[in-house]
């Protein structure tokens, strides 16, 4: 068991078969390899990302099936290979692999969601990357549209 310091939510314990690494790490932080998945009860769905080596890097993503359920991403032969999948192979998300959105704070009123450049990781070899495809269809900046809106009609 790994004992992690975090800005946010104090020491937290992290299992060994919790633990990420991102060889490359992500843009912007390429010398963190390492995070843990972080759930904190009453926060669901959302999902913290914790660098296990800097207290003060810590990601909130949603599962990207939650902001739109019919998501569909393609990764490269490239992209598998980093991630240790099958070249030519289709992953399922939610099955060979987590895919999540970056959630970006724009102003205290308006979150959204970054579908363009999910974090994808390979549940079973515990490696995972950032896909940046800036041809991609999808919005770096996806309105979120919180349950209160949802059901103020």
């Amino acid at each position: 068991m790994l004992r992690i310091a975090t800005k946010f939510f104090g020491d937290r314990d992290c299992d060994a078969d919790s633990i990420y690494t991102f060889p490359v790490g992500l843009p912007g932080f390429e010398d963190q390899q390492s995070f843990c998945f972080l759930t904190i009860p009453g926060s669901e769905p959302l999902l913290f990302l914790q660098s296990t080596t800097s207290a003060n890097l810590c990601f909130v993503l949603l599962p990207i099936l939650a902001v739109d359920p019919d998501y569909r991403i393609a990764l490269t032969e490239e992209e598998l290979a980093m991630l240790q999948l099958p070249a030519g192979s289709n992953p399922r998300i939610g099955r060979e692999i987590l895919c999540a959105a970056l959630v970006c704070s724009e102003g205290s009123a308006r979150h959204t969601v970054n579908l363009m450049s999910p974090i994808v990781v390979n549940l079973k070899a515990k490696t995972g990357l950032q896909v940046i495809h800036s041809e991609s269809d999808y919005s770096h900046r996806h309105p979120l549209r919180l349950q209160e809106e949802l059901v103020a009609c």
